[in-house]
């Protein structure tokens, strides 16, 4: 029954592509009718009385009359949101709530999501995925068995007793249509248990004895889940638990300082990884060329898209650019208004495109995840390319890693501190870090003219962390989750010496 399944949502599948087509060939239309739709829809809405939604007739007056948003800038009005207010940023009452970890922050932000954005951002994106997948690989079965979402949980705030509030992927499991809940697993109440240590648990038990074709989900939960699965059932590798799986979707952090670990999870040459890139706020692209790791940019979700170039970001009068007008290889902030309410709002991705026909963009990094102390201008993408690098020449992998400043002190130099969690250790430590360090000078030409001759900057300083650290340090944060996820890079100290200091206390230290 699931193969006649699969094979006739195969043939669906291959003329919906036709839908992706059709704004690849024509972005601008599509991306125009969304802005005047967008618009349109929320005249009478507080926000759209309050900056004259009525008389904007282009982006020109869309860019001059309404401010760039930070979280901070609609909070009071998604709390009314939460409190039961209608037609407050988008007509009607929104009841779902997306929580945000705030990788940068302590306290969690709640998106509004409404049934339009639920259901013509997320779940029709979930079916661009589908579309693509196949379209991609036309000998995809991965709906004649079981898909593996690892999904957040869902609940209320005693505050708020009006709005459901739930990571992104819970609020998806739980409002998923019944056609989406018979090729899930585990069932909905165990993907959306709230203690990570028991779902996990309970995930391990469930799905190894399921056929599972897919597996979707943030890199660093995968691989604790992987890892709990292979020394509960005494496997070496995931295929002897799940022989047919074909595709791991994954998004939410870079893949490469990963790719090595999960090729020994998953040894096949036949194994298919897929980038997507989602959020709280919305579905934003879909790699469509396994060869080559960017993503197709989702002009036609009930998103509108503007870019701000990153240099000028932090400008009190930056250029604000349109798919129009941006350019190949540039860094750019990227600002969205969506059908939730979120207008010209700042995601805090960072992104470039590496093609203008169709718009296919890679995410460089987050707006607060840099390091730029000493102008080295050093972004996520760097790093986790030169993580990738090193990795490769020493037969090491690493779990995770987070970088810091080390300030100029008396007559020390400046430079960077990294705490790296290894899965598998390089033979020679400090030959590791010494060609870290060359590989991140021959990524980044900032960092190389602030290193050269030691004249700057001093060679990276690697501390290795025992085996666990990032999950016990985030445990003890309550910021265990598949949203959830350790901060890369960071202009401060905080995160590192809070790191450092969990290390100590727990080592007698």
């Amino acid at each position: 029954m699931r193969q006649i399944i699969n094979s006739s949502i195969s043939l669906y599948l291959k003329h919906r592509f036709k839908v992706i087509r059709q704004f690849m060939d024509k972005p601008y239309e599509i991306q125009e009718r969304i802005f005047r739709d967008l618009i349109n829809k929320s005249v009478q809405t507080e926000w759209g009385k309050q900056f004259d939604f009525a008389g904007i007739d282009s982006f020109g007056s869309f860019n001059k009359n309404v401010p760039i948003s930070h979280y901070d800038d609609l909070k009071p009005y998604i709390q009314r949101m939460m409190l039961g207010e209608k037609d407050v940023l988008w007509p009607g009452k929104i009841s779902w709530f997306a929580k945000s970890s705030g990788t940068t922050a302590d306290k969690s932000k709640f998106i509004p999501v409404s049934p339009e954005n639920l259901k013509n951002s997320h779940y029709k994106s979930n079916w661009d995925v589908l579309t693509i997948l196949y379209n991609v690989k036309p000998d995809a079965t991965i709906l004649s068995g079981k898909n593996l979402a690892m999904g957040g949980t869902v609940g209320r705030l005693a505050n708020f007793p009006d709005a459901m509030i739930g990571d992104i992927s819970g609020i998806m499991i739980k409002n998923a249509p019944e056609i989406g809940r018979v090729a899930m697993s585990p069932d909905t109440d165990t993907a959306l248990i709230a203690d990570w240590n028991i779902k996990l648990e309970q995930m391990a038990r469930i799905t190894g004895k399921e056929n599972i074709m897919s597996v979707s989900g943030v890199p660093t939960w995968a691989i604790v889940l992987f890892r709990k699965m292979m020394e509960m059932y005494g496997k070496s590798n995931m295929l002897e638990i799940w022989p047919n799986a074909e595709v791991y979707m994954h998004g939410g952090v870079a893949f490469d300082p990963y790719r090595a670990q999960f090729r020994e999870f998953f040894p096949s040459d036949n194994f298919t990884y897929l980038e997507i890139y989602n959020s709280s706020e919305g579905f934003f692209g879909i790699q469509n060329d396994l060869s080559v790791q960017d993503m197709l940019l989702l002009v036609d979700n009930e998103i509108f898209y503007e870019f701000i170039p990153f240099e000028q970001f932090f400008d009190e009068t930056p250029d604000v650019l349109t798919i129009r007008d941006v350019e190949l290889n540039k860094n750019y902030v990227l600002i969205i208004s969506t059908n939730s309410g979120l207008w010209r709002y700042v995601v805090g991705d960072t992104v470039t495109f590496t093609s203008l026909e169709p718009f296919k963009i890679r995410i460089t990094g987050r707006i607060k995840h840099f390091i730029n102390v000493f102008g080295e201008e050093v972004m996520v993408s760097n790093t986790d390319k030169a993580v990738a690098v090193a990795c490769e020449k020493h037969h090491a992998k690493i779990a995770d890693y987070t970088v810091a400043p080390v300030f100029f002190k008396n007559q020390d130099q400046g430079g960077h501190q990294w705490l790296v969690e290894f899965s598998k250790e390089p033979g020679d430590l400090a030959a590791f870090t010494h060609d870290l360090d060359l590989s991140l000078q021959q990524i980044n030409s900032d960092y190389e003219a602030k290193r050269f001759n030691n004249l700057a900057l001093k060679e990276l300083e690697l501390v290795s962390l025992p085996k666990g650290t990032f999950y016990k340090w985030m445990h003890s944060r309550g910021k265990l989750g598949g949203q959830n996820k350790v901060p890369r890079l960071s202009n401060s100290r905080q995160f590192v010496d809070e790191i450092l200091s969990f290390y100590n206390q727990e080592h007698g230290k």
